[in-house]
């Protein structure tokens, strides 16, 4: 990427406004974001019930960790899928059976089914969760080309993504403890049916798909072969670690003061900090590289993750958990923006999916750990999962650096990662 991203002729950063004028894109917006918010409740809705119904955090964070694991193994087959045969016909079958899943697994814990039958429920539930968020980005890069607004799309995707992780999390919590343990996951199961279908509509804004044409059909691999995508993959299980150890950690929490609606709020703190982030990186003309920005974001988000065991207070932990926050986006911008140059179009969805479903693994990792941690030691424990999971990821990324430098495959590059002459969007 370059130095300083210019827009057209005008010299200055592409801006918000400029991307949300792009023809088209506000048809697949629109239901992206209602397709995408019942992610964020899935894990935090399965914990709060299970929980409630065994009475063991450990227990909750496994039947979670396998529906993340799931999700990990099956998003990038979906991802191959949507390249090969368009969204929508990966969509519409998806959906439908993740409602069916989320309904089965939700009786079978309200039966007090023994661990294993939740287990097994919670396989589909994680396979056939909809990788909206991907097809969205997968949508901006067929919009854009090599537009110099895609690490503007990309850092308007991270808001978004963010937005719902303030509302989801909130929702659930308000949903499981004010309703019924079993409603949070009820509306995830019906706003994911809804959003999701609406979404699948939406076909004049997929990207083309098919079989690649060209120099790209004898290179059409996974795009897991690509090493900077490898590299990209454990950055975000790291970040996934935040997310998984935050939520259950968070809960716990809670549960040890004695004030459980606390959960939502102390969640939605850290997801407002990486939405606020996500904003500034957004509008910010950065005059450092991209594989520069990921490096030090990175160390600032495990810097970050490092405090959070200390924390014994509600005031203390919700401002730690804000900067946390602060710090997860720009790593995630920069390695969603990555990709564009990295991967061949015939890939690109693949590509998204890899990391989405690396997040979910990294989740499922720590809720898993986090659980187990905090059932024998308390929620401090359980903090230290995020320490150590950026940790990791911080000296995989910082070893194996020069993997993310782009591979040219016929498209003009310059000066910088990435840096490409600037086209007009409309």
């Amino acid at each position: 990427m370059a130095s300083t991203v210019t827009s057209g002729t005008s010299g200055r950063r592409p801006g918000y406004g400029q991307l949300l004028r792009t023809p088209g894109v506000w048809t697949f917006l629109l239901p992206g974001f209602a397709a995408r918010q019942p992610f964020a409740m899935l894990t935090i809705s399965i914990v709060l019930l299970v929980q409630h119904t065994t009475g063991s955090f450990g227990s909750a964070g496994a039947v979670a960790a396998v529906t993340g694991v799931s999700m990990a193994l099956f998003a990038p087959q979906s991802g191959k899928l949507a390249d090969r045969f368009g969204q929508r016909a990966v969509l519409v079958p998806g959906v439908l059976v993740h409602a069916a899943s989320v309904g089965t697994l939700t009786a079978l814990a309200l039966a007090d089914a023994p661990l294993w039958v939740l287990f097994a429920a919670a396989v589909p539930t994680g396979a056939s969760v909809p990788q909206v968020g991907p097809m969205v980005r997968a949508r901006w890069a067929a919009r854009l080309g090599g537009s110099p607004l895609m690490p503007t799309a990309a850092a308007f995707e991270s808001v978004t993504d963010e937005f719902t992780f303030v509302v989801g999390p909130v929702l659930a919590t308000a949903l499981c403890t004010g309703v019924h343990p079993a409603a949070g996951l009820t509306a995830e199961a019906v706003l994911t049916l809804a959003g999701g279908l609406l979404f699948a509509a939406q076909r004049r804004t997929q990207p083309p798909f098919g079989r690649p044409s060209g120099h790209e059909r004898a290179a059409h691999v996974s795009a897991l072969s690509v090493p900077g995508v490898r590299v990209l993959a454990v950055a975000f299980l790291g970040i996934g670690a935040v997310f998984g150890g935050m939520q259950v950690s968070l809960t716990a929490f809670t549960e040890e003061i004695g004030e459980p609606g606390m959960n939502g709020l102390l969640y939605g703190l850290f997801a407002a900090g990486n939405m606020l982030a996500g904003i500034a990186v957004g509008a910010i003309a950065w005059k450092s590289g991209p594989r520069r920005r990921l490096v030090i974001g990175y160390a600032g988000l495990t810097a970050a993750a490092s405090l959070l065991w200390a924390a014994h207070s509600v005031v203390l932990l919700g401002a730690l958990g804000l900067v946390v926050g602060l710090c997860i986006a720009p790593a995630l911008i920069t390695g969603y923006t990555l990709v564009e140059p990295l991967v061949p179009a015939s890939a690109r969805t693949e590509a998204f999916t890899w990391l989405t479903g690396a997040v979910a693994l990294g989740q499922a990792a720590a809720v898993t750990v986090a659980g187990r941690l905090a059932d024998a030691h308390g929620s401090a424990a359980g903090f230290l999962v995020p320490l150590v999971g950026t940790a990791l990821a911080l000296v995989t990324l910082v070893a194996l650096r020069a993997r993310l430098v782009p591979q040219t495959h016929s498209r003009t590059v310059a000066r910088g990662i990435g840096h490409r002459v600037p086209v007009t969007v409309d």
